[in-house]
């Protein structure tokens, strides 16, 4: 069976429907959706849209990727787009994270809404994250002592803006400042912002309307780097000390003290 046949019946089954209600929901004919899913026929390139259009998925995704293996909850809404968001899982079934490299985080930008982009990201795993989808990200600059500059932190992925806690830190991907570690007072209700404090008191506050947040991770632990050397602090480096869960890995807590 193809990718595509397979998500046929992936999303039929998530939606809870029959071939037949699927196929009325379409304006399909209960045939046309035994034949795709039954690997006797492929879909028109307009079947295809017409799909993508219902499920809010792109027909990219549809084509190449097995939904199946991603699970319900590997989707981040992107304007009207469901955009797959690939939680990746070892031999063990246990989920890995993905690692920026400071090199590849000017392209973080472009690149979080590409599965390609995030599928070429190293990963590494640290079992005692709370539930979640994480993802490790560089520190860069001095605006958030203690958090040294080459430092890395993980963020949880938050979904729901409503979920944002003031005062917490986050990792935000913003459409004009590109990816900042910010300390985060919520905005939203009083002029739909969130207003981003640096903890280095020499940096200025600012606002960034909620609609140029285009992701959001909060923070979840550190690993600082700063007893190493700039050769010694490669990619591979990294994920030795964050496999290792060297003596470096901090809580929220020994960071705010």
């Amino acid at each position: 069976m193809s990718i595509v046949q397979k998500n046929i019946q992936f999303i039929r089954s998530q939606k809870g429907f029959s071939q037949s209600q699927f196929a009325d929901e379409l304006g399909w004919s209960k045939s046309q959706i035994g034949a795709y899913e039954e690997n006797r026929a492929l879909p028109s390139i307009e079947k295809l849209i017409q799909l993508s259009d219902y499920s809010k998925i792109p027909v990219d995704i549809l084509i190449r990727h097995d939904l199946k293996k991603s699970g319900s909850a590997s989707f981040i809404e992107i304007g009207n787009q469901r955009v797959l968001f690939p939680i990746m899982v070892d031999s063990d079934n246990e989920n890995l994270i993905e690692v920026v490299p400071v090199k590849a985080s000017a392209g973080y930008l472009s690149g979080y809404d590409d599965p390609e982009y995030i599928e070429q990201l190293q990963k590494i795993k640290l079992p005692f994250l709370p539930t979640g989808k994480h993802r490790a990200f560089p520190i860069r600059g001095d605006s958030m002592l203690p958090m040294k500059d080459g430092s890395f932190v993980i963020g949880r992925f938050i979904e729901d803006r409503r979920d944002i806690k003031t005062g917490k830190t986050y990792i935000l991907l913003t459409l004009n400042d590109g990816m900042v570690y910010k300390r985060v007072y919520n905005n939203i209700e009083l002029n739909n912002s969130l207003l981003l404090m640096s903890d280095n008191k020499t940096y200025h506050d600012y606002s960034v309307p909620i609609d140029e947040i285009l992701e959001l991770w909060e923070f979840t632990c550190s690993i600082n780097t700063q007893e190493y050397s700039k050769e010694e602090l490669k990619l591979s480096s990294i994920i030795t000390m964050f496999n290792e869960l060297g003596i470096e890995l901090k809580s929220l807590e020994k960071i705010m003290k």
